[in-house]
C-alpha cells in the first residue's frame, strides 16, 4: 500500500502532511507502518483502515532513538510546580528547556510562589510576585526550537491566590507572556460564592517566614472579570479543579495528586507525568452511512479499544528511557497513564443522520462513551493479569470511585477486583487538528466548523479568484445524493457557528462523564456574543460537570478564527497598479521619505521608509543598526525583502502582520525589563513593523490634509486603485494566518489549526 492509496488519490493535502510531519527520511508507507506499530500487526491493520492513529509524537518519533535521536513519544508533560525560592523557580525553567528540546510541551502551576509584596530577606526586600516569573517561562518556551515550531506551555494559578487578579489581567497586554496559555484553577467554594454574590478570601502563607497575606474580593465580580477577559482576549481558561480531582480512577488514592495540566488542558497529570496519546476515528465505525439503515458498530469499537490500550502500553514501555528528565521517567513508570481519545465524532453523527447536540445525538455519544470506558478499563485489567498492575494500584480504592462505578459493567468490575489495573489513567480527548486534517475528518468532539471554506487562486493576469472547497463529509454526501448546492443539505449538517452553544456544552458534558482525564475542546462563538453570555456559558459549563472550558469569540483581540462570510473587505492600499505576476514597481525620484530611530535589545536601529507621493503606499525600506556583523547584515537583508514585497504589490498591513509574528528576542526582553527603553515590540522585526505602520499613518494624514481633508481615504484611493493583493482578507474581523502557507487559521480544540496545509500549533 502507498500513502496515496491509504489517504485517497485526491487527498493531496493529507499526503503532504504525512510526508512533511510523520514520514522519516523518505521511508515508504509500509516502512512507516512497521516503524510506528512496533511490529504489532493488529494495531497496524487498524491504522491502515484509518480507524486508529497514535498521537503525533509517536507517529513522528517512534523508533528514531535507534538512530541516536533524542526525542520523546509523549506530547506533553507537567513540571513539578516551582517552590517559593529562586533556585526552584529557575530550576523549573531548566526543566522546561530540556523537555522542549526532546519535543514535549509543558504545564506549570505557579500557585506556590509568593504574591506581590511578600517580604523577603534580600536586596529586593519584597517579591515581585508569582506572575512576574511567567515572562521567564514564556521566554524559555520561545527560545527552544522543535523542528520548525516552538514548545507549548500552560501556566495555571489557584483562584484563591492573592495574585489571581493580576494573573487574569496579564494577557490584556498582547506583548506579555506570548508563548503560553493561561488558566485559573476554580474551586467549588468559589463558585458557590459566585452564585450567592458573597466575598471570597484570597489567602497565601509563606512557609519560609510564616507571613500570611490575605484579602477579600467579591466572588461574582472576580468571576465576571474572568469572563470579560476571556471574551476580549480568549484567556484565561477555566479549570474546574474539584471536578478534575474528583472524577477519575484515583480520586480515593490519598498519596496521589495532580500537579497541573498540559498545554491544551486535556491531561491533568502528577508532577513529572506525561500524556501518551492515541485517537479512534469514530466515523469509520458507521455501517451503511448516509442511509436509513446506518448504525454504529459497537462491537468493532470495543475490540479496537482493547487493541489500542495494549498498543499504547507497548509504546509506554518502549518510551520509558526516552523521557527528558529522571522525574518524568519515574512518574510514568509509577502511574502508567495513557490517553486514548476520539476524532471524527461530527462525521460519525452525520453518517448516522443525527444532529450534533440534539437529544438523540447526545444519547448516542453517551452509549459510545460508556462502551469506550468499560472496554478500556477491562483491557487494562487484562494487561494487569499478564504484566502486573501499576505500582500504587489499590483495587478497593479504584472500584469505589464514582467514575469507576458509573463507567463499568459487572463483568469489568470483577476483572479489576481480581487483577487490578495496568494503568491509573486511560481516556482523554486531545487535539487532533493535524491528524484529522490529514484524514479529512472532523477533529475530536468538535462539530464541523464550516460546510465549506473559500480558497484563493491567482489567475495568469494577477487577479484573485475565489472558490468553495467543501468539507470532506459534505463533499461525500453531496456526491452520493447528487446535490450541487450546499443549501440543499439536510438540517443535521449543523456547524460550530450555527449550533446552539449550550448544546455544544451538553455534548462535552456527556463525553466528560466517560473520560477519566479531561477534554481539549473549544466553544466557538460569534463576534456579537456578549460578556454576559460568556459569563453564563462559563456557569453552565460548571453546572454541567465539565472539567474545563475554552471559549473563543470570533474577532476577539487574540485573533485566530477563520471567518467564512461571503462578504469581502475593501482592498487595502498597496504599491503599483495593474502589475502582472512577477512584476515589481520601479521607484522614482519623487518618493516621500520618513525615518525613525528605534531602541532595540542590542542598541539603536535606524529605519527609513519611502512612500508613493500620490497614494502613500510603502515602496522602499532601509534598515541599519550602525554596526557591522551578523545582526546588522540580517537587518539589511530584512529591509531588502520588505522593499521587494512592497514593490511587488503586498500591502503594508500584510507586511507588518508577518513582522509581528516573528516571536521574541531574549536581548530585547532583557533590556525592556532592565531599562524599559525599547521601542514597541518584542524583537527587531516587530519594532520595525510598528515603526513602518506609524510612518504610513503619518503619510496618510499628510495626504488627507494636502487633498482637502474632507474626503474619505476610500474616496482618495478610488482615484488611483491599487493592484490586487497577494494575500486576500475576507473577514469582518482580524484573523491570524498560517506561518507555513499564509491561509487563515481556525481555533479548535484549544489550538490554532490550518485547514489548508494542516499546520497546527499543537503539531
Amino acid at each position: 500500500m502507498t500513502v496515496e492509496e491509504w489517504l485517497g488519490e485526491e487527498n493531496q493535502l493529507g499526503t503532504d502532511i504525512w510526508t512533511k510531519k510523520y514520514c522519516n527520511d523518505g521511508e515508504s508507507f509500509d516502512e512507516w507502518i512497521t516503524r510506528i506499530s512496533g511490529g504489532n500487526e493488529e494495531i497496524a491493520e487498524y491504522i491502515r483502515k484509518k480507524k486508529f492513529l497514535f498521537g503525533g509524537r509517536i507517529l513522528s518519533n517512534r523508533g528514531l532513538d535507534q538512530q541516536g535521536r533524542k526525542v520523546t513519544y509523549s506530547n506533553c508533560y507537567v513540571i513539578d510546580p516551582p517552590e517559593d525560592n529562586i533556585e526552584s523557580i529557575f530550576d523549573c525553567a531548566k526543566k522546561l528547556a530540556r523537555t522542549y528540546s526532546y519535543g514535549g510541551g509543558c504545564g506549570v502551576d505557579i500557585s506556590k510562589l509568593s504574591p506581590r509584596g511578600a517580604k523577603i530577606n534580600n536586596a529586593a526586600k519584597e517579591t515581585s510576585g508569582s506572575v512576574s516569573f511567567m515572562e521567564l517561562y514564556s521566554l524559555v518556551t520561545a527560545l527552544i526550537g522543535q523542528n520548525g515550531r516552538r514548545g507549548a506551555l500552560m501556566i495555571s494559578i489557584d483562584c484563591s491566590h492573592p495574585d489571581v487578579e493580576e494573573f487574569i489581567d496579564l494577557k490584556t497586554d498582547l506583548e506579555k507572556v506570548t508563548k503560553a496559555n493561561i488558566s485559573v484553577r476554580i474551586h467549588e467554594d468559589f463558585m458557590e460564592a459566585v452564585k450567592k454574590n458573597e466575598e471570597y478570601l484570597l489567602h497565601y502563607k509563606r512557609e519560609a517566614t510564616g507571613e500570611v497575606i490575605e484579602r477579600s474580593v467579591n466572588a461574582r465580580e472576580l468571576f465576571r472579570r474572568i469572563a470579560e477577559t476571556n471574551w476580549d482576549y480568549a484567556e484565561p481558561g477555566a479549570l474546574f479543579w474539584d471536578r478534575i480531582e474528583g472524577w477519575n480512577l484515583l480520586s480515593n488514592t490519598k498519596e496521589f495528586s495532580y500537579a497541573g495540566v498540559n498545554p491544551c488542558a486535556e491531561e491533568p497529570l502528577p508532577a513529572g507525568g506525561s500524556c501518551l496519546l492515541g485517537s479512534i476515528n469514530l466515523s469509520e465505525f458507521v455501517q451503511d452511512p448516509f442511509t436509513d439503515h446506518a448504525q454504529f458498530d459497537f462491537e468493532g469499537l470495543k475490540h479496537c479499544v482493547d487493541v489500542a490500550v495494549r498498543a499504547l502500553n507497548e509504546v509506554l514501555e518502549e518510551g520509558l528511557p526516552l523521557h527528558p528528565l529522571e522525574e518524568q521517567r519515574e512518574s510514568v513508570a509509577e502511574w502508567r497513564q495513557i490517553g486514548l481519545g476520539i476524532m471524527g465524532l461530527a462525521d460519525c453523527l452525520i453518517k448516522l443522520g443525527l444532529t450534533y447536540g440534539e437529544e438523540d445525538a447526545v444519547e448516542m455519544c453517551d452509549n459510545i462513551g460508556f462502551a469506550m470506558a468499560d472496554s478500556a478499563i477491562a483491557a487494562s485489567a487484562m494487561l494487569a493479569k499478564e504484566k502486573g498492575p501499576f505500582a500504587a494500584c489499590n483495587t478497593e480504592e479504584i472500584t469505589s470511585t464514582p467514575y469507576f462505578e458509573a463507567n463499568t459493567t459487572e463483568k469489568t468490575r470483577e476483572l479489576v477486583r481480581k487483577y487490578g489495573m495496568r494503568n491509573s489513567q486511560l481516556l482523554t480527548i486531545a487535539p487532533t487538528g493535524t491528524l484529522s486534517t490529514m484524514l479529512g475528518i472532523s477533529g475530536g468532539i468538535e462539530p464541523v466548523y464550516a460546510n465549506y471554506y473559500e480558497r484563493k487562486t491567482e489567475s495568469l493576469h494577477g487577479t484573485d479568484v475565489y472558490y468553495k472547497v467543501y468539507t470532506k463529509i459534505v463533499e461525500n454526501y453531496m456526491k452520493q445524493h447528487g446535490i450541487r448546492n450546499d443549501a440543499d443539505l439536510p438540517d443535521y449538517f449543523v456547524t460550530a457557528m450555527t449550533l446552539d452553544y449550550r448544546q455544544r456544552i451538553d455534548m462535552q458534558a456527556v463525553w466528560q462523564t466517560h473520560i477519566d482525564a479531561s477534554i481539549s475542546s473549544t466553544v466557538n462563538v460569534p463576534n456579537r456574543f456578549t460578556v454576559e453570555e460568556t459569563e453564563n456559558l462559563y456557569m453552565y459549563a460548571y453546572e454541567k460537570g465539565l472539567k474545563g472550558i475554552t471559549i473563543f469569540r470570533d474577532g476577539c483581540k487574540r485573533i485566530g478564527i477563520l471567518n467564512t462570510s461571503d462578504k469581502k473587505e475593501t482592498k487595502k492600499l498597496s504599491a503599483g497598479e495593474g502589475l502582472k505576476r512577477g512584476e515589481i514597481l520601479l521607484v522614482t525620484d519623487d518618493v516621500v521619505g520618513k525615518k525613525r530611530k528605534l531602541t532595540t535589545g542590542c542598541g539603536s536601529l535606524h529605519c527609513i521608509a519611502l512612500f508613493d507621493p500620490h497614494t502613500g503606499a510603502l515602496l522602499e525600506t532601509y534598515l541599519s543598526k550602525g554596526s557591522t556583523g551578523g545582526c546588522n547584515n540580517f537587518m539589511v537583508g530584512l529591509s531588502r525583502m520588505i522593499s521587494i514585497s512592497a514593490r511587488g504589490g503586498i500591502d503594508i498591513e500584510t507586511i507588518v502582520d508577518q513582522l509581528n509574528s516573528s516571536g521574541s528576542c531574549p536581548s530585547y526582553t532583557a533590556r525592556r525589563v532592565s531599562r524599559k527603553d525599547t521601542s514597541k515590540g518584542a524583537c527587531c522585526p516587530m519594532a520595525v513593523g510598528n515603526a513602518l505602520m506609524d510612518m504610513y499613518n503619518e503619510m496618510q494624514e499628510e495626504l488627507a490634509e494636502k487633498n482637502g481633508g474632507n474626503r474619505s481615504a476610500a474616496a482618495r484611493r478610488t482615484e488611483k486603485a491599487p493592484k490586487p493583493k497577494a494575500v486576500n482578507t475576507e473577514t469582518e474581523t482580524d484573523r491570524m494566518y498560517c506561518p507555513e502557507c499564509g491561509e487563515p487559521l481556525v481555533f479548535e480544540e484549544g489550538c490554532n489549526i490550518c485547514k489548508c496545509c494542516g499546520w497546527s500549533k499543537c503539531h
